[in-house]
């Protein structure tokens, strides 16, 4: 089996970040392939400071650990893009953003697990339980900087269709304001 189909026949599961894993996320953070795209302070303090709310239950959003076959090899981020003021009025600015809509993000940490199918099933995964945990979700829509080709090239694949495009900040201030913006709704999964 190779592709997408290895990663459909593994079980693909997550659970929220807990403080144990911010060495984890420490480590992954810091990758290359990563911090490219993932503009965060990888070190112990920073992880700390960006994910210990969500480990506390003080942010809107979710900071999922993901997993194949029981072995942690990414993070998924998900949240009603309502609950950011900032990235609504961004995103709503080039894009309708319906009442309830989700946005996710996404990242493998294993730079040789990339490119080969992976972040497609991740996110194939992550669409059908956001329409089981977010019962009123009409829509995910997702931002992704246009220069990022593997991410929302793996959008694409798992059914998002290209809704926009347009100036948003970018995580890493070395990346071009614009965006592709890529929309998959329930009616349409």
């Amino acid at each position: 089996m190779s592709g997408t189909a290895a990663w459909m026949a593994a079980s693909i599961a997550w659970r929220p970040i807990v403080a144990a894993d911010f060495p984890l996320l420490s480590d992954w953070l810091s990758r290359p392939h990563v911090h490219r795209y993932w503009h965060h302070d990888f070190t112990p303090e920073g992880v700390a400071r960006d994910f210990g709310p969500g480990t506390r239950g003080e942010e809107a959003g979710e900071d999922l650990l993901v997993s194949v076959g029981g072995e942690a090899v990414g993070l998924a981020q998900r949240s009603r893009i309502a609950d950011y003021a900032q990235d609504f009025q961004e995103l709503s600015a080039i894009v309708d953003v319906p009442p309830g809509a989700v946005t996710i993000d996404y990242f493998i940490a294993d730079p040789s697990q990339t490119g080969r199918g992976l972040g497609t099933a991740i996110i194939r995964a992550l669409v059908t339980d956001t329409w089981s945990s977010y019962p009123d979700c009409p829509a995910i829509i997702v931002p992704v900087a246009a220069g990022n080709i593997a991410s929302w090239r793996a959008l694409e694949k798992a059914g998002f269709r290209r809704v926009g495009e347009g100036d948003m900040e970018p995580d890493n201030p070395i990346d071009p304001p614009l965006h592709v913006i890529s929309r998959i709704d329930r009616s349409s999964a």
